[in-house]
């Protein structure tokens, strides 16, 4: 007898949403809810049962929940994890406060560094030294650990990262630290810096390891109520967390290394953008994913995000590297503004229209959600410009209030500028497409890349709503709009793999390769990643890539080099200097002749791959497409108000076509095509915008 075929459950909470995706044998199903901030896992039940009614299903039917979250980039950005210690080397109390030991901005005076998540008072040493190699050089002294912990239980210290000087080498110091303190407070929460980042560099190791530690009891607590609350509710599963990085990961280790999870959201939208590259034969795609709270874009080449080992939170200053707090763990790279529908807009002291990167979030929202929000926000603007139904957001299970709307847009943008209502609304309309469109040059420029080239893929609440606009700016002609696009980032959380990257520092000079030592090194890399996805994997075929950080010797920084993932011989020593300079060659435009190599890192990912999606056919007839209504919008490059013919996307068919000015209106959000731009359904389902006068 055939099994009945279970559902899988994705759930994104936002910061202003909460969007879940169910993939039933009924077929997909989407549901977008307001984020509860105080208890984020009453609004994941409501969004699952919301969505388990639509669908006519129960709980105890799903079999698997891939969960992701901004709940720890947001701790992070608005400073309200838990009380942190750090435990150091002695002399080393202040390496968070130096950190590069350079001006990120070298010419403004009033320059402001970010404020580390631990406190110099919350900052504490002991007497140990390793060398660089591992050795111990100063034995811990176990007295000045114990004489700390009645100093942590008065200050109301809930957890604690050690980071210890070349504890990446050898973590006995550590893990000793560790032990000594849980013999005294059992209930601590501890993060180690030579198991969160064990790579060298030690400012960013000690950051990373604080950022672990401080939202490691928020995140913990969090995902314990939410799988309480689960299996109250029916369900009998397994929960997966997606990471920064693009694979999924079981309860236990995302308790252990919540940091792992601080762009799990967006992440989600990388994978769904790079499908449906793979899908429709995209090779350069420009992913936009735009929420309630942000906007996060990213660069897509041959259906694979940009990958990093390094990013920042928190920045300072929107556009500047360096400004914020670095993070070295495994991240799909991408740029992350806070310009989302609830980005609030203001007029500065000299009459310039601002938005974001404060949002009104869930509570109290835009104005127009009547729960006394008072300051304009983008979603007020474009329900201001025509471009949303008020009766309609979100399925209609929140009617929005027009007149509170234009209110807040007049009051605050419309009187300081004496602008009409509706060319304020479009001011902050222009100014939040322009921010988006400015982070994306600047990203794009950091990286070496082109964008008129590109496809511009969209997805969340607000980006088919602003993608027109920005593709403009962009000089982007062609953009995608996927099918479920206002709970994108949900929906690529389906079909993310189960997966996990290690990765350790080992130095080697390459014309002097140890591979016994190195093998050993990448084999205890191998063992922990496997133990990770074999527990969540269910038997599935495991896949294991390797690659290695090498530089010339002397330089500052260091490349990424692919090894295959066999054990090294002597015979590898050339080898690797060829891969190595054929990628320099690759990324600099050339060599560097008669200069050594060396290795500074390894790392190791072992994943369950999904299967590649099938390439979507190319349609080659196409019909005129019936309007269901009409409704006045304000074109942005004219400013002039105009008459849009109203589709819903539910009764387009593959192979309709929509000349704009015309909106495709939908459930979770609306795709706005303007005129000069044409629609079509493809055989997928998607829409695909194209411009077809020449800008």
């Amino acid at each position: 007898m055939a099994t009945t075929r279970q559902a899988r459950l994705a759930v994104d909470i936002g910061g202003t949403f909460t969007d879940v995706a169910l993939d039933a044998p009924r077929g997909l199903v989407t549901v977008k809810v307001l984020t509860t901030p105080q208890a984020p896992e009453r609004g994941v039940m409501d969004a699952v049962t919301a969505a388990l009614a639509k669908a006519g299903s129960q709980l105890g039917e799903v079999d698997l929940i891939m969960h992701g979250t901004t709940l720890a980039t947001n701790a992070l950005i608005e400073r309200k994890g838990a009380v942190t210690a750090l435990i150091t080397t002695e002399g080393f109390r202040d390496s968070l406060e130096i950190g590069y030991e350079h001006r990120f901005e070298q010419y403004d005076v009033f320059l402001e560094k970010p404020e580390p998540l631990v406190p110099r008072r919350l900052r504490y040493t002991v007497p140990e030294r390793l060398s660089a190699g591992g050795e111990v050089l100063r034995a811990l002294d176990e007295r000045a650990v114990q004489e700390l912990v009645p100093t942590l239980e008065r200050e109301r210290i809930a957890s604690v990262a050690i980071g210890l000087l070349h504890s990446y080498a050898n973590p006995v110091h550590e893990r000793r630290i560790r032990d000594l303190l849980f013999e005294r407070l059992p209930r601590l929460c501890v993060s180690l810096s030579s198991e969160v980042s064990p790579e060298l560099r030690e400012y960013e190791r000690l950051s990373t390891a604080c950022a672990n530690a401080y939202v490691q009891p928020l995140i913990g607590g969090y995902l314990d109520r939410l799988d309480r609350a689960l299996r109250d509710a029916g369900f009998a599963g397994e929960v997966l967390l997606m990471t920064s990085g693009g694979g999924v990961i079981g309860l236990e280790t995302a308790r252990r290394f919540p940091v792992r999870l601080v762009e799990s959201g967006p992440a989600g939208g990388a994978v769904l953008a790079s499908r449906i590259a793979a899908e429709c034969g995209l090779d350069r795609v420009l992913s936009f994913d735009m929420g309630g709270t942000t906007a996060k874009i990213c660069l897509i080449d041959d259906h694979e995000p940009q990958a990093s080992r390094t990013f920042e939170v928190a920045r300072a200053y929107r556009f500047l590297k360096g400004s914020g707090l670095p993070l070295r763990v495994p991240v799909i790279e991408m740029v992350e503004i806070g310009a989302g529908g609830g980005s609030i807009a203001r007029v500065d002291a000299l009459k310039r229209v601002g938005v974001g990167p404060d949002s009104a979030g869930a509570a109290p929202g835009p104005a127009c959600y009547g729960q006394g929000g008072e300051a304009p926000t983008v979603t007020d603007a474009d329900l201001a410009l025509g471009r949303i139904d008020p009766a309609a957001f979100a399925g209609g299970s929140l009617p929005l209030d027009t007149s509170a709307a234009g209110n807040a847009i007049d009051r605050s943008i419309g009187a300081p500028l004496a602008l009409t209502t509706q060319f304020a609304a479009l001011a902050v309309s222009e100014m939040v497409d322009e921010n988006m469109a400015s982070a994306a040059r600047v990203h794009a420029v950091e990286r070496g890349k082109n964008l008129d080239e590109r496809t511009l893929v969209a997805f969340g609440g607000a980006a088919p709503l602003h993608a027109a606009r920005v593709a403009t700016k962009l000089g982007i002609r062609r953009i995608v709009v996927p099918t479920g696009a206002g709970v994108g980032s949900a929906i690529g959380m389906l079909s993310a793999p189960i997966a996990y990257e290690v990765a350790r520092s080992l130095y080697q000079r390459v014309a002097q390769l140890e591979p016994d030592k190195v093998n050993a090194h990448l084999e205890a890399m191998r063992s922990e990643a496997r133990t990770v996805v074999e527990k969540s994997a269910g038997g599935a075929p495991l896949v294991e890539a390797r690659s290695t950080y090498m530089r010339y010797v002397g330089q500052g920084h260091e490349i990424a080099v692919s090894l295959e993932a066999r054990p090294l011989e002597h015979a590898d020593r050339q080898r690797l200097h060829e891969l190595f300079e054929r990628e320099y060659r690759a990324q600099f435009g050339r060599i560097i002749p008669d200069l050594e190599t060396e290795a500074l890192s390894w790392a190791l990912s072992i994943s369950a791959p999904v299967a590649p999606p099938a390439r979507t056919p190319e349609l080659t007839a196409w019909t005129a497409a019936a309007p269901s209504g009409q409704r006045r919008v304000v074109d942005p490059e004219s400013g002039a108000s105009l008459e849009a013919r109203v589709f819903r996307r539910d009764d387009l068919a593959p192979g309709a076509r929509m000349e704009g000015a015309a909106l495709i209106v939908e459930d979770e959000t609306t795709t706005v095509v303007p005129p000069g731009f044409q629609a079509t359904v493809s055989a997928a389902g998607y829409l695909i915008l194209e411009r077809t006068s020449p800008q």
